[in-house]
């Protein structure tokens, strides 16, 4: 008996380093900005601003094929973030962020090439992924602009 124990207890140690290993925990995380170009000049200068409030999509696709679709919302500096711990199995693997919608009623018409930003999170743990700023422009450009 005692050596069939001992033949269990060594299978219950390798089935629970087994299980630490494989559930190890991964983080990422992405941050990104969104601008209000104000004279639509596809630069960001002195006279643009942030955008507090704005609303982003970002779909991530993870090593074992999940989707996973997280909204986000630019806090009063225009950054907006997505964050995730998941097992390193399920990590991101290629995610897709883009813009949704202004509330700001001065700047709610979306700058050209700023529909969307495809990438490939190859990040370790823990890293952040920063995208482009996206960018808004008035209907309108004001004077001092032209």
């Amino acid at each position: 008996m005692g050596h069939e124990l001992k033949k269990l207890l060594t299978a219950i140690s390798l089935s629970a380093i087994f299980f630490l290993y494989s559930a190890s925990a991964w983080t990422g995380e992405i941050l990104g900005r969104v601008v209000c170009d104000v004279c639509g000049d596809s630069s960001i200068g002195p006279e643009d601003h942030v955008l507090e409030g704005a609303e982003v999509a970002v779909l991530c696709i993870t090593k074992s094929g999940e989707v996973l679709n997280y909204q986000a919302f630019t806090n009063s500096k225009g950054i907006y973030t997505v964050a995730e711990t998941m097992p390193e199995s399920d990590r991101w693997d290629a995610c897709l962020a883009r813009p949704i919608s202004s509330f700001h009623e001065h700047c709610t018409h979306l700058g050209d090439g700023s529909s969307g930003i495809k990438f490939s999170y190859k990040h370790p743990s823990g890293y952040s992924y920063a995208v482009r700023p996206f960018v808004y422009r008035p209907a309108n450009i004001p004077m001092y602009c032209l």
